[in-house]
């Protein structure tokens, strides 16, 4: 099979039949052959985190909540409440409120017996049976004491829905109160089953009620392994009847109650169908149709967080209702569901937006999903998705992989992964399909490993061997670049230009006095890492760490003509680092720590010594002791870098200042050393005036004109604060006018001894 592939792909077929693994076991999985857990519950958390994403966090004006919170149980007692308070709420929402319809997520399953009204009617019929006085008192009483029809009353002729529950066990008969008229029954169905959730059980409202109330939907939700809420069916069976949800009845009660009927794809003249389509709502010869899954559940197209403070309903204290704080008609044609917010009555929920969701939002953002004409739903062709995307996306993986360089090949798995995602949001939020993204995802990750670890392992064989070499010397970022032309280079030792970095930290020595061993490695990692990761960024060589301080050169082993250039950048950001770190340090209460750098350019020695026992791609020479010295100048001139004149001439694009001549240990000549201020762009126009001051003063310094070193000094003063180099040339200008001129003094500063 394999000799039948194009030439490239044929010597890769064992490296495509590796990529290929990820893919086989992808469609394991989506089959039902594998069951992969952690690939359901990534799932799970890449469609929390899209819902989450793409919420609109809006509030619906349409809808209000009428909440039994905690305050309304302070206030009216502890739930459950009368029902004569609940026919006062329900008259208030309709008469003087006159709302469009109103649905109870709360259920009534018992008779409310708190007026003792049957306590009464005992004693009438027992030992004050012979009393004709309080049997007539009983009788005027008893329409005011008979709270469950009083609610009864009010809910007759208003839009009103019930709420009740089913339940999955039925070994005790728990079959109480009515049931609602089912919204599909048998005769509907002609013999066509529906899959949906299936009960054995059921709690409803007490007969008075339901005889009472035009309507009653079930709020149920279904809970998923991970015991998230994310969907809620809109149809469920028992009994071989098909009874609607709580939001699907409001939103019929609210369109005119249209009939619901199954809308599958196609059926048969033998009586076989396609797949369920949706849920039709018939009505004059119009159709609705309302998507569901294979369970007959919609995904919850939750609008934001929950509860009052979520902002996506309306919240009002079911107190404030009954105490007729709210102004006449504030309500007028909104859809109210009563509901509980309060911990104490259970019906708080874990939803991928909270963990504390009230329930009764829940069925409120389905319901104002379909008032909006969407919704979020699996579809049943999901499983064939799935498979059409691992398949296309492995397959492509799988043959171009082989072909591509390893940046190319990141650039190709990262598009697919993109293009993945990117198509799943689109089909999310433009289509309202929430479909399957983790294995595909996972499988072309793993595809890409892979095949990566694959040609690394076997196939780059002989550049790692060369690599090896290398890698124990050079940082990795150049060993990358070293291997595209690996004969160019070589472990023998080499005389050539380049620029070399001692780098200092102040500080640390009193610290370790201070601190205990692991908080002060902590801390001089933290700093060494940051460090490191400038000079890398600057394609510097890390020579090695010395206790405190840091020896990196630039220039080898791959030859860069700007060397001095990206030292310089490198010493300007590393000082800039330290100053944000002392500023988080400041903040953690941990000590401040200062940095001294040296750089130097010239001619050294470069390549591997070392002993038979250890070895290292190391740099010597006195242009690197010259950079070593110049370090250990910049504590004495209170300058963070002290850069050497030979530095200086090869980065012309960096502002400079010259801080002295001097003769260091090992060099009779002096040396100018400067510090770079900024880029020449960069530079403050403060700082040019002052170095327009400057290089005059020095000048007339090494002239020994020393009332001219007076007046230069306090022009420069007047330019803003002073530095430890102006204090320090201030006590040499007062030293040396004390004493006679030198004739033969160059203006250099003597550390031979240091």
């Amino acid at each position: 099979m394999w000799q039948r592939l194009p030439q490239p792909l044929q010597r890769h077929w064992r490296r495509i039949a590796v990529t290929l693994i990820p893919l086989f076991f992808a469609v394991l999985h989506i089959a039902g052959f594998l069951h992969l857990q952690v690939l359901e519950r990534l799932d799970n958390i890449i469609y929390d985190t899209r819902l989450r994403v793409t919420m609109p966090r809006t509030r619906d004006e349409r809808i209000v909540i009428v909440d039994i919170d905690e305050k309304s149980l302070g206030r009216i007692g502890q739930w459950p409440w009368r029902r004569d308070k609940l026919a006062e709420l329900t008259r208030e929402l309709f008469e003087r409120q006159q709302v469009a319809v109103v649905g109870f997520d709360v259920l009534f399953a018992e008779a409310d017996e708190t007026s003792g009204l049957s306590t009464l009617q005992q004693l009438a019929d027992g030992p004050l049976r012979d009393q004709p006085k309080f049997k007539a008192q009983l009788a005027r009483l008893a329409p005011s004491l008979n709270y469950d029809a009083l609610f009864a009353q009010s809910l007759q002729d208003h839009s009103v829905v019930l709420g009740y529950y089913f339940s999955g066990d039925d070994r005790d008969g728990i079959k109480k109160g009515v049931l609602p008229p089912p919204a599909i029954n048998q005769t509907q169905l002609r013999g066509l089953p529906l899959v949906s959730s299936s009960w054995k059980g059921y709690s409803s409202n007490i007969e008075s009620l339901a005889r009472a109330a035009p309507a009653a939907g079930f709020f149920n939700s279904v809970t998923d392994g991970d015991g998230v809420v994310r969907s809620l069916p809109l149809l469920a069976e028992y009994q071989g009847e098909y009874y609607e949800s709580l939001a699907l009845a409001m939103f019929r009660t609210v369109i005119g109650r249209p009939g619901v009927h199954p809308d599958f794809a196609n059926v048969t003249p033998n009586g076989t169908q396609d797949a369920l389509q949706g849920i039709a709502l018939r009505q004059d010869g119009r159709a609705l149709v309302l998507p569901v899954d294979d369970q007959l559940a919609t995904l919850i197209p939750y609008r934001g967080p929950g509860d009052a403070k979520g902002g996506s309903f309306t919240y009002i204290s079911a107190s404030d209702v009954l105490e007729r704080k709210l102004p006449a008609g504030q309500l007028k044609d909104q859809l109210v569901l009563v509901g509980s917010t309060a911990p104490g009555l259970l019906d708080l929920r874990v939803t991928p937006v909270g963990k504390a969701y009230p329930g009764v939002e829940t069925h409120a953002n389905v319901l104002s999903a379909f008032l909006d004409g969407k919704s979020i739903v699996r579809p049943d062709y999901a499983i064939g998705f799935d498979v059409l995307q691992v398949v296309g996306a492995g397959l492509l993986l799988a043959v171009v992989l082989p072909l591509l360089s390893a940046t190319a090949a990141v650039l190709l798995s990262a598009g697919v992964v993109g293009t993945l995602v990117g198509l799943n949001l689109w089909l999310y939020v433009a289509q309202g399909l929430a479909l399957p993204l983790a294995t595909a995802v996972v499988m072309s990750m793993l595809a890409f490993a892979l095949n990566m670890a694959y040609g690394y392992f076997v196939e780059s064989r002989s550049k790692r061997e060369l690599a090896a070499q290398f890698a124990t010397y050079v940082p990795p970022e150049l060993v990358d670049e070293m291997l595209k032309q690996p004969e160019k280079y070589t472990m023998q030792a080499a005389n050539r230009e380049l620029t070399v970095m001692f780098c200092d930290m102040r500080g640390f020595t009193a610290m370790s006095e201070q601190m205990e061993p692991l908080p002060l490695q902590a801390l001089l990692n933290e700093v060494f890492s940051r460090l490191t990761h400038i000079i890398r960024a600057h394609r510097g060589t890390i020579d090695k760490y010395m206790g405190d301080c840091v020896m990196a050169f630039w220039g080898a082993p791959i030859t860069t003509p700007d060397h001095a250039h990206l030292a310089v950048a490198a010493a300007l950001e590393m000082a800039q680092a330290v100053d944000e770190l002392n500023l988080d340090h400041r903040a953690r209460g941990l000590p401040e720590i200062g940095v001294g750098i040296g750089l130097n350019t010239g001619i050294m020695c470069v390549g591997d010594m070392g002993s038979d026992i250890r070895r290292s791609y190391t740099v010597i020479g006195d242009a690197v002791n010259l950079g070593s010295r110049l370090e250990g100048l910049s504590k004495h001139y209170g300058s963070s870098i002290v850069v050497s004149e030979s530095t200086q001439s090869l980065a012309p694009q960096f502002a400079w200042q010259q801080m002295d001549l001097v003769r260091v240990k090992g060099k009779a000549q002096a040396v100018a050393i400067y510090q770079p201020l900024s880029t020449l762009q960069d530079l403050e126009p403060r700082r040019a005036e002052h170095l327009a001051i400057w290089a005059p003063f020095l000048t007339s310094y090494r002239q020994q004109q020393w009332a001219q070193c007076d007046q230069l000094l306090s022009q420069l003063a007047l330019l803003g604060p002073t530095s430890r180099l102006h204090e320090l040339y201030v006590r040499r200008v007062a030293q040396r006018r004390s004493e006679p001129n030198d004739p033969d003094w160059d203006g250099a500063t003597n550390f031979e001894t240091k």
